[in-house]
């Protein structure tokens, strides 16, 4: 599904900017850009610190929806456990048109980064464009190492469990264990990195023409939450989080 695809949605003007993913419309409305993440800043929460150009990031979204109109539009769950929208946000021009999607402009400055659900990811091919122009640019979050690409090695990986990580590697063997599908980054399956894909899942795989077991040999770059289970390991339930480089 692409952008032209998607539900209208509210419109109005921009009240506040909480950080560079999230701000508030003139109606109260609290929006999260859908598919994207930006650095997060503590927001009043207690012993949460700033990921670095938190600021950065919020200032450059201040300055895309000054005196702007935006106009969200959806293409699956409107709403989070927050309540806040999570939509895909254009402003529009004198004309009333699409002028600026905001999702792919904050990704081409290096001010976030892709971030997909299963039914968030409107157009995810032009925001991995942008986001590797940013990339190769060294723009905003790229030019700094807490942002950076992350290999496979096990021990380093270690360190980021519970954080959100882009990582880039060979897959070395792929197998098929009851349905459940892992591809391994080493020889040893207990302590290499590991993508995993619940049964459940491989549906949304299947959909997008991908056959996982195929990768086996594959350099790949992936991105989800790191965990530990056994070696470091990143579930992934949609194939948008998933960029086959060969």
């Amino acid at each position: 599904m692409s952008t032209d695809d998607l539900i209208v949605g509210e419109k109005g003007t921009v009240s506040s900017v909480s950080d560079g993913d999230t701000l508030y419309l003139d109606s109260g409305l609290k929006v999260r850009l859908a598919a994207i993440q930006a650095p997060k800043l503590p927001l009043g929460r207690a012993g949460f610190k700033a990921w670095p150009l938190g600021e950065e990031s919020k200032t450059a979204l201040t300055a895309l929806v000054k005196d702007k109109t935006l106009q969200l539009y959806y293409g699956g769950e409107k709403r989070d456990r927050y309540g806040r929208a999570l939509a895909q946000t254009f402003t529009l021009n004198a004309k009333g048109e699409r002028d600026i999607w905001l999702q792919e402009e904050m990704v081409r400055l290096g001010m976030a980064r892709v971030y997909t659900w299963p039914d968030t990811f409107q157009d995810a091919k032009k925001l991995y464009a942008a986001e590797i122009a940013a990339r190769d640019a060294q723009r905003g979050i790229w030019g700094h190492n807490y942002y950076r690409v992350r290999t496979p090695e096990p021990n380093a990986l270690a360190q980021d469990v519970d954080s959100y990580q882009i990582v880039q590697g060979i897959i070395t063997s792929a197998a098929d264990v009851r349905g459940q599908i892992y591809l391994n980054f080493g020889a040893d399956y207990k302590t290499d990195f590991t993508i995993a894909i619940a049964k459940r899942d491989r549906k949304r795989f299947e959909a997008a023409g991908l056959d996982p077991i195929s990768l086996e040999g594959a350099t790949v770059r992936i991105r989800g939450w790191v965990e530990l289970s056994n070696g470091p390991m990143v579930w992934l339930d949609h194939p948008e989080r998933l960029e086959v480089l060969n």
